[in-house]
């Protein structure tokens, strides 16, 4: 009876969705019916804030221009306009003003957090907590909503593998399966369960295509991938998220195999809307139509615009070129109209998903904006995935947690009191100087003796936008200091790391190494005293060789957020258990990168005796720490691994045991690998992950299914298969410690 109950429900639900997608697509048709093309392409126009639109009108000027685009129905969309009274005021210039009253959708780059800034996505990633990512994004929906925006370009679901990529801390590390269930959660919980709640936006999944495979780690670079990697690492994702419902995509900067993914039209027209039926619409990056011209794939910008409209790009994102060209264009026969309106009715069936027709100023609410922006169930929230995307890296002789009373401790470091570099890159609603430092959340704990020295400035100033970080590279007078209050100390925290803007959109690095004179300082106080627990802050792997030889405790916690210094006090102090696993390998030597678990073997895999096989002749294949890798207080122990085949259902269980003195939550990872395949597979791939907590002594055993999605793979036609043979499989607390057994497909 219950599972008949289910079944009508679910069958009620789906009814009613089929009549109301009828009903939006009913009045689409008639809206479409009455548009000229001047308002069909202006539709596709996006703008970016250009005034105070609570000001004075601009008088004149490119200004003046774009404002009468908008009262005359010209802009479909703008960008970096926030703030209830702002969007209302922006919205009303469209509704009240234009023939037809199209409302603005309004965009903004909310992607961690909006004014309650949480972790950097990647960090987010270390959780492998997806119910609490979820929650994460749908906090900054509803912030986001708060101030009259519903529309945010996130998340960034571009697997990369190369840590010298500055965007690697947007996105979920280097894996496609945790990216995939990563995508799923943030998709939910920025658009909710009611696209026409007044708490809800539009997701956006970026950056389509392979935009994390570009050459070197050089942001806006060359990608040049096989179709088996392009199928079965870039693409999965972005599959994911059109599965659970994202109703934008946004194409990417790069080429992909010579030609840029704005004009790619097998990317856009023939695999995302024709092969996978997304019915969402599609936004360029920021001027990427404009930059097909020094690609070299357009000679003009009038160019630039037939190839990208015919290609499948719905929405320029400022480049002025829909607006300038694309009507004629369409007089001339060069771009189908049919193709015009398949653009715009994707831009208004999101416009009429979203609530906006019914209501256009539904998320313009000022008392609304007051009471949820620093809501304290909001910050309560960011604490919670902070704490929980901590990894311990080595804990050796227990140096941590730190005993909380008579103990003298010397916090060294220029990240240690800083409150802004912890809020991370991409965070532009967020106020400067808001992050809880570490030294605050340390003082806290008021029964030991707290010194604190910054031992050396890592910057020269504060750059937080659009200029490269200028680091201090010759300043070290304050290094004497730090070394005294270290000889006076029981034990040492040294917090170190990356600048907040080291890392991000065009941060790309070449050496990433601890940044300035932070080695130096690191080496001077462990001369002075050994027992240093190293705090590493930074949104990507670093390259920590000598610290991870002799420092003791190393703990990485990322960019954490508004919340940052409190979550990192209290796993110092044992008053949370880390549990957070890596999202992406850590080299050993920047020479390594791109390193990665789920790598193929050669020819020759070695190690052999000989000279001839792959490897390095001055540094080991392997990482510093591996994917899924992080410690914990306490210990957990893996046994009876028990495989079950039926028929192509493959269940696996195991049991898992915490051994230590401490309650703690484990990350179970179960990985495969098919031994032989018609397309070689990798040595391993993540097929499922649990998340569980075990009480001290407490066991339990965790199941898993494998299925055809698990064990198929995308041959290079692109077309998915499963093959018969022999699999191995391996469950443990990462990739490199695993429990195995295996199992014939028949």
């Amino acid at each position: 009876m219950k599972y008949i109950n289910i079944l009508l429900i679910v069958l009620l639900i789906n009814t009613m969705t089929n009549a109301q997608d009828k009903t939006i697509e009913a009045k689409i048709d008639a809206l479409l019916s009455e548009m000229t093309l001047q308002e069909k392409v202006g539709q596709m126009n996006q703008y970016s804030s250009f005034f105070d639109v609570t000001g004075p009108a601009p008088a004149e000027g490119e200004n003046k221009m774009r404002y009468e685009h908008i009262k005359t129905g010209q802009v479909g969309s703008m960008l970096n306009v926030r703030g209830a009274k702002q969007v209302r005021e922006m919205q009303k210039l469209a509704v009240e003003n234009s023939r037809l009253g199209i409302p603005l959708i309004f965009g903004f780059d909310v992607i961690h957090g909006h004014k309650t800034v949480s972790p950097i996505p990647l960090a987010e990633a270390a959780s492998w907590d997806l119910e609490a990512i979820e929650k994460s994004a749908r906090v900054a929906a509803t912030e986001a909503a708060a101030e009259g925006l519903n529309w945010t370009f996130a998340p960034m679901v571009d697997i990369s593998r190369d840590a010298r990529w500055g965007r690697v801390m947007e996105g979920a590390g280097e894996d496609p399966y945790l990216g995939s269930r990563i995508a799923e959660a943030r998709v939910r919980g920025f658009q909710g369960d009611d696209l026409t709640a007044d708490n809800t936006i539009a997701a956006c999944a970026k950056h389509f295509a392979a935009y994390g495979f570009a050459e070197s780690g050089k942001d806006y670079n060359t990608a040049d991938v096989g179709i088996s990697t392009l199928y079965n690492v870039v693409l999965p994702p972005f599959k994911a998220a059109k599965d659970a419902g994202v109703l934008t995509f946004m194409n990417s900067f790069n080429e992909l195999n010579g030609i840029p993914a704005t004009g790619d039209e097998f990317l856009q027209r023939d695999l995302l809307k024709g092969e996978w039926g997304f019915d969402g619409f599609i936004v360029s990056d920021w001027g990427s139509i404009t930059e097909m011209i020094p690609h070299g794939f357009a000679a003009d910008g009038v160019h630039a615009t037939e190839i990208a409209a015919n290609a499948g790009s719905d929405m320029d994102m400022q480049s002025y070129l829909y607006i300038a060209h694309l009507e004629k264009l369409v007089e001339e026969g060069k771009v189908d109209e049919a193709k015009i309106d398949d653009a715009v009715r994707r831009i208004l069936r999101v416009k009429y998903k979203l609530g906006l027709f019914d209501d256009p100023y539904k998320y313009c609410d000022e008392v609304r904006e007051k009471k949820l922006i620093y809501a304290p169930e909001h910050k309560a929230a960011a604490l919670d995935i902070a704490k929980k995307s901590i990894v311990l890296l080595k804990n050796e002789k227990n140096t941590l947690p730190l005993a909380k009373k008579r103990q003298k401790i010397a916090l060294i470091g220029p990240l240690a009191d800083d409150k802004t570099s912890p809020l991370g890159n991409w965070r532009l609603a967020a106020e400067n100087n808001i992050a809880v430092s570490v030294l605050e959340g340390m003082q806290a704990y008021k029964k030991n003796k707290l010194t604190h020295e910054k031992g050396v400035n890592l910057v020269t100033e504060d750059t937080y936008f659009h200029a490269h970080v200028k680091l201090n590279t010759t300043d070290d007078k304050g290094i004497d200091a730090a070394v005294a209050a270290a000889k006076k100390a029981d034990v040492v925290v040294m917090v170190l790391g990356e600048h907040g803007m080291q890392s991000g959109e065009g941060r790309s690095r070449a050496n990433i190494g601890l940044p300035g004179l932070q080695q130096q300082l690191l080496e001077a106080v462990h001369a002075a005293n050994p027992n240093i627990v190293l705090v590493l802050m930074n949104g990507r792997p670093l390259a920590i060789p000598w610290a991870a030889e002799n420092v003791p405790a190393i703990v990485e916690t990322w960019h954490l957020g508004i919340e940052s210094g409190n979550a990192i006090a209290q796993v110092l102090y044992g008053d949370y258990n880390p549990s957070g696993k890596l999202p992406m390998t850590f080299p050993c030597d920047v020479g390594q990168v791109p390193i990665y678990y789920n790598y193929k073997n050669t020819g020759r895999p070695g190690p052999q005796d000989v000279v001839f096989w792959s490897h390095y002749t001055d540094q080991t294949n392997a990482p510093l720490y591996p994917f899924g890798y992080g410690l914990s207080y306490t210990t957990f122990k893996y046994n009876d691994l028990n495989i079950n085949k039926k028929g192509n259902i493959v269940n696996v269980s195991v049991n898992v045991k915490n051994t230590g003195k401490t309650d703690g939550e484990e990350v179970v990872q179960l990985y495969i690998r098919d031994r032989v395949a018609s397309v070689t597979r990798p040595v391993q791939e993540l097929k499922g992950f649990e998340k569980i907590m075990l009480k001290s002594g407490e066991s339990q055993t965790i199941q898993f299914m494998l299925t055809d999605k698990e064990l198929g793979f995308y041959n290079n036609r692109g077309k998915f298969v499963v093959e018969p043979g022999a699999f191995d499989v391996m469950v443990g607390g990462s990739s490199a410690e695993t429990l195995k057994g295996e199992f014939e497909l028949e």
